[in-house]
């Protein structure tokens, strides 16, 4: 019973780390990357739609990316959601692909991209805490009932902690290699 709850919450925080790991990818760099597009949402006959869905990716150049829809028809909902997205990007349109250039960063645009880098990476770091949190009050639920001893018990807890400590430091470690690249110039 404390394996599975031990087992359940790495399992969790392993997601944090993998959420945040996509997070940061989503964050531009200065080489142009498909993956920064993988929170767009485009509204597609209706209902949002994840703009990796709807096309295809090309970066022929270091900054420039092409983006070719699998129906032509959502071209310009596809081109209006990269507008209006967090990005920065001015989309043109030649009819066939939406060619995206990425404008060189500014330093006041890297540091931008490095607050929201590291609130980001808070946001992993309270998603694993909250998985820490619940599992203790199991941990404590199960030592109330009686079905584990209070060693059992406190060997989980410190158990946990390392856990969570590992996955903290996991996530600071890619805050840490994230702003790195972002001051590279």
């Amino acid at each position: 019973m404390i394996d599975e709850a031990l087992l359940e919450a790495e399992d969790k925080m392993d997601k944090a780390v993998e959420v945040a790991k996509e997070d940061f990818a989503a964050i531009r760099t200065g080489r142009a990357n498909p993956a920064m597009f993988a929170k767009v949402m485009v509204e597609y006959y209706g209902s949002l739609t994840p703009l990796q869905q709807l096309a295809s990716f090309q970066t022929p150049e270091a900054r420039t990316v092409l983006i070719t829809p699998f129906d032509r028809s959502s071209m310009a909902e596809v081109e209006k959601a990269l507008r209006n997205s967090d990005l920065g990007v001015n989309p043109g349109n030649d009819g066939h692909v939406i060619r995206v250039v990425l404008p060189q960063l500014t330093a006041e645009r890297r540091k931008d991209y490095i607050k929201i880098a590291r609130t980001k990476a808070e946001d992993a770091k309270v998603s694993v805490r909250n998985v820490r949190r619940r599992t203790k009050e199991e941990l404590d639920r199960i030592a109330k009932d009686g079905d584990a001893g209070e060693d059992e018990v406190a060997r989980a807890e410190k158990e946990l902690e390392a856990v969570t400590r590992r996955h903290v430091d996991a996530i600071d470690d890619l805050l840490k290699h994230k702003e790195v690249e972002l001051t590279t110039v």
